[in-house]
């Protein structure tokens, strides 16, 4: 009786068991199937968001498109300015300071300087003094004004404690057809250094031609036009009128322009490391009681001046880059006709002369920061009828001025610069003027490039 009771509840939880642990395992993959289940809910909810944010995206980006398309037909609203930032310098012009100064040594007094041959015109004529001298230093102020005009104001300031206006002029910023104007006191487009601020020549001080016919370099009160041609080939041309103050003319107290002057300059690359530029310039201004001195005989002229300068310029670098070595030669003539009277004494006998002078000059930087560069200057002082004032003044009897400089100079940046240059000067009979110059050159602030 017991053994068939044991036996019976042996085979009961034999078979118990594996019904309980098929339940389990039922039970662990119902939760399998609704979990997947909820995935393939939860990433088809997702899918479709995405779906729905892609068509959104599509929707608006052709909405932008039409809108550019009709925009763009439509005519454009002017701009509305932005609010400028209030600041305590926001209309300050740039400035610049030019600082520059010599060490002259002169084997001949150059308070007695002359140009043989030529009648003064004022101006900076010579070397200068011996020993240190300040030099003249330059103060400029420049700023766009507004979008049709800029401006610019230059001081010079020199070694005597002299202030004066080097340049004061207003200039077009937006003229159509390649036309601009400047108005006001500037430094002549006639020839090619003219134009440029001593502190930017490559020798100490300017070609004896520019010191015998412009007394140093030709500035005017007046007005400028340039006109510069819509072509691959550089070509300018413009016309100036002035009061014809400056040398060679002079203060005559009238109306109208006392000076005129016409130019013209061409230039061109020649393939990748060279360029050039030439120029024709014309010059005519007058003179009433010019005076002048000649060793105590006082002199003054009276009549017409004109003149015609030829320039020309090449310039050379590797590729166009400058900075290791370039080479720059340049050279200009300048012939000058001059009739009218020439007074001595209350007496007054007609006065014609035909002189011309010329230069040739080459700077070569041989390595980064230093340049080496030599000049020759030539005058011819031509032919001078002077009626009954012939043999009246020694100064104007013939002479052929020559001056033969070198020079090297040493630039640590493009903001400093010194110099050291000898020159044999022999403008004047006598002796050999052996002349040793030292000089240094700083720029502070900002300073416009300087042109070609």
């Amino acid at each position: 009786m017991f053994k068939p009771t044991i036996l019976g509840a042996a085979l009961l939880a034999a078979f118990a068991t594996p019904m309980t642990a098929s339940a389990a395992d039922d039970k662990d993959l119902a939760a399998i199937r609704a979990q997947i289940a909820d995935m393939k809910q939860s990433y088809e909810a997702r899918l479709q968001a995405l779906e729905q944010r892609l068509q959104d995206a599509q929707a608006a980006t052709a909405q932008a498109q039409n809108a550019a398309a009709d925009a763009a037909q439509q005519p454009a609203a002017a701009p509305v300015p932005a609010p400028v930032a209030a600041s305590s310098n926001a209309f300050n012009p740039d400035i610049s300071m030019i600082l520059g100064g010599t060490y002259a040594n002169l084997s001949r007094d150059p308070s007695r300087y002359q140009i043989q041959g030529f009648m003064p015109v004022g101006g900076d004529v010579g070397p200068g003094t011996r020993s240190f001298n300040l030099g003249e230093s330059e103060l400029t102020f420049a700023a766009n004004i507004d979008p049709m005009f800029a401006g610019q104001l230059t001081f010079s300031v020199t070694g005597e404690n002299t202030i004066g206006v080097e340049e004061a002029f207003v200039r077009t910023r937006a003229l159509s057809n390649g036309m601009n104007a400047r108005a006001g006191r500037f430094l002549s487009s006639v020839g090619y250094l003219n134009s440029q601020h001593a502190h930017a020549w490559d020798f100490v001080d300017a070609p004896l031609a520019y010191q015998a016919f412009f007394g140093g370099q030709y500035k005017t009160d007046g007005l400028q036009v340039k006109w510069l041609a819509p072509t691959d080939t550089f070509i300018e041309v413009g016309a100036e009128a002035g009061r014809g103050a400056a040398p060679p003319g002079n203060e005559r107290n009238k109306n109208g322009a006392g000076a005129g002057a016409l130019f013209a300059h061409v230039g061109d690359d020649i393939g990748a490391s060279g360029s050039w530029r030439a120029g024709l310039s014309y010059l005519r201004t007058a003179a009433s009681e010019r005076a002048f001195d000649d060793n105590g005989i006082a002199g003054a002229f009276s009549g017409s001046s004109r003149m015609w300068v030829a320039d020309a310029i090449y310039k050379w670098a590797p590729n166009g880059n400058p900075t290791q070595r370039n080479f720059k030669l340049q050279g200009e003539y300048l012939r000058r006709k001059e009739n009218g009277t020439l007074a001595a004494d209350g007496n007054a006998a007609a006065f014609d002369s035909t002189q011309s002078g010329w230069y040739v000059q080459g700077a070569y930087q041989f390595m980064p920061m230093w340049r080496a560069g030599l000049r020759y200057d030539r005058l011819n002082s031509g032919t001078t009828t002077m009626g009954a004032g012939a043999g009246l003044f020694p100064l104007l009897d013939a002479f052929t001025p020559v001056r033969s400089s070198v020079m090297l100079d040493y630039s640590p940046s493009e903001f400093s610069r010194m110099r050291l240059q000898f020159a044999r000067d022999q403008a004047r009979p006598g002796p050999v003027d052996n002349q040793i110059f030292l000089q240094y050159i700083m720029s502070l602030g900002t300073h416009a490039a300087h042109a070609f």
